[in-house]
């Protein structure tokens, strides 16, 4: 049965140049590919394989998948929702400064039905597909541009985190990348919530010791240093110098800073030069486009001297001032256009000139400072960058706990060596303290960065703000490092679990039962975030064990010894509070 799809002429069809044919726990599945002048098909294990395909010019691949038993759909995006698409959708478009190749068809109980990554983290790879309604099958469409094609699909019936898990360590087989800072995975504290661009060094460094008191190891400075004007647009960004009245001597606001314990990050938005720089003159010729809302062009990378002064700008904040790293923010702006390249260029692609660009960067900052600190944001997720960068944010979702925590997991899922940061966690002045903790448990398997005046918290909330922040030091290892098994993908992950050889640390976020495995674990870990307090924990061994339930601000309200079953024991935890249970009588 021929398909209707769009962007294709009426009665068109591709040219198939050659089958695959697969097998899997989905079954057997013939893959069509487009365009190959070759292809050969490795299996890489029971139900993973690895198809590899050259051309002259681009390739696309196509297959379908029954959709039985099928949940979600899932793609690095965040999108908020992940309900099955029509396969009339766009196609959703991955490049070096945008998304990662990567997607995921979920069933039921979070199994994998279908997880798909291609190799290329730098050229432009499309996305499309969906359900197919004549048949009721998930129809896959995968289209790269270059002339070779390495794309991993993987059939297997696990759950579904697993394999992409599985997807981010083929992504980091034989690169040499630089080991993650301890400091990278450490609170953090940010400016750009709490006080926008109204920061100056005494600001700042309030700030930075309330913050350090209560656990935090960095501080991120956002945008308002480089300006006086306080409009919020972005027409005083390029030529980064600071604004002399708001910091008069960077390079002694920076050592008090330090001298309080803490690393400094400073804020960069990469691409643009805005109206009011010198440099707008400079290179108004050497722009990809000009965005009036934001009064400011972005750069053309493919410049070498573009390049070449953009990283100039941006080392002197480490090798003139003893930063830290660096928040880049707004690498995705250089993926909105691509423009014919012109004379003066040294590479026709702009994800060319970025990878060029960053990769420049990364140089000269590592020879002042080898293990320094690089933020980028989603969308900006490609493994093409994990050169360049070893924290990856969630996108900009002020006071949303429930989108903070989908982001930072969806992050997780493919962020290989990045610490993954939640968005600046925020509330509101009058936000009770164990709804302070709801926010922080929303972002519990990622780094928090925090972003609320902390001048004006009450001891409650000072106190919720504490006690989480320690439980995220505590067990910081088994919360970013542990395995990651989030569950219900298409209800925006209600329950989470992380383990390692020894503790397992579940958040609950809806009033879902908690299952307590029999073996595994010495310390259980249960974070309460939904509002109703009985916590059911479902037990497979008939066993005692001591047990710790504490409140939003950490206080003891109870220490019961617990049967855990077989059977259903019901506990009481606070909504913010935290659960302990630990094994006495073994080793895990």
């Amino acid at each position: 049965m021929q398909l209707w799809q769009p962007h294709t002429a009426p009665g068109a069809a591709p040219t198939v140049s050659t089958t695959v044919s697969l097998s899997g726990a989905a079954g057997d599945v013939v893959v069509e590919l487009s365009g190959a002048s070759e292809a050969t098909s490795t299996r890489v294990t029971e139900d993973v394989w690895l198809i590899e395909a050259q051309s002259a010019e681009g390739i696309s691949a196509q297959w379908r998948i029954p959709c039985v038993s099928v949940s979600a759909f899932w793609t690095p995006d965040s999108g908020a929702h992940r309900w099955l698409p029509p396969s009339w959708r766009a196609p959703k478009t991955s490049s070096l400064a945008v998304g990662a190749p990567a997607i995921s068809l979920i069933g039921t109980a979070d199994v994998n039905v279908c997880t798909v990554a291609l190799a290329d983290g730098v050229g432009e790879v499309r996305f499309s597909g969906g359900v197919v309604e004549e048949t009721g099958e998930f129809l896959f469409v995968v289209e790269q541009a270059s002339g070779s094609l390495s794309l991993r699909i993987d059939l297997s019936d696990r759950p579904f985190s697993a394999a992409l898990a599985e997807v981010a360590a083929w992504w980091g087989q034989g690169r040499p990348l630089p080991p993650t800072p301890r400091a990278a995975r450490l609170p953090a504290y940010s400016t750009w919530y709490s006080m926008h661009q109204e920061i100056s060094e005494e600001s700042v460094e309030v700030q930075a010791r309330l913050s350090r008191e209560l656990g935090c190891e960095t501080i991120i400075v956002d945008d308002g240093w480089q300006t006086a004007d306080r409009g919020r647009g972005y027409a005083f960004c390029g030529d980064w110098e600071p604004n002399p009245a708001s910091f008069p001597d960077f390079s002694g606001h920076v050592e008090r800073v330090h001298a309080l314990g803490l690393s400094y990050l400073l804020w960069y938005a990469i691409p643009f030069v805005g109206k009011e720089n010198a440099a707008f003159a400079r290179f108004e010729d050497k722009l990809l486009t000009y965005a009036d809302y934001m009064d400011a062009g972005v750069l053309d990378p493919r410049f070498p001297d573009v390049r070449a002064f953009i990283v100039d700008r941006l080392s002197q904040a480490v090798e003139a001032w003893n930063m830290d790293g660096l928040k880049i923010d707004f690498v995705d702006w250089f993926a909105r256009v691509n423009p014919p390249a012109r004379d003066g260029m040294d590479c026709p692609e702009v994800s060319e000139g970025v990878r060029r660009l960053l990769d420049a960067l990364d140089v000269r900052l590592r020879r002042a400072k080898p293990e320094v600190l690089i933020e980028h944001r989603q969308p900006y997720t490609s493994p093409g960058l994990w050169p360049y960068a070893n924290m990856i944010r969630a996108v900009d979702c002020p006071l949303s706990p429930q989108e903070n925590r989908q982001r930072t997991i969806d992050l997780r899922l493919l962020a290989g060596p990045l610490a993954v940061h939640s968005d600046m966690i925020l509330w509101h002045a009058a936000e009770p303290p164990q709804q302070v903790a709801v926010h922080l448990i929303n972002a519990l398997f990622s780094v928090p960065q925090i972003s609320v005046d902390l001048t004006a918290q009450t001891g409650a909330q000072r106190a919720a703000l504490a006690f989480w922040l320690g439980v995220f030091r505590e067990h910081l290892d088994t919360l970013q490092l542990g395995v990651l098994e989030p569950t219900g993908a298409e209800h925006g992950f209600p329950l989470v679990r992380a383990y390692d050889e020894r503790t397992t640390i579940i958040a609950r976020y809806a009033p879902l039962p908690v299952r307590v495995p029999g073996e595994g674990w010495q310390d259980f870990l249960v974070a309460n975030a939904d509002s109703d307090p009985a916590v059911l924990l479902v037990g497979e061994t008939d066993e005692q064990v001591a047990a710790s339930v504490h409140d939003c601000e950490g206080a003891l309200v109870s220490s019961p010894r617990l049967s855990l079953g077989p059977g259903v024991t019901i506990v009481d935890v606070p909504t913010g509070g935290l659960l302990r249970l630990r094994r006495t009588n073994q080793e895990g």
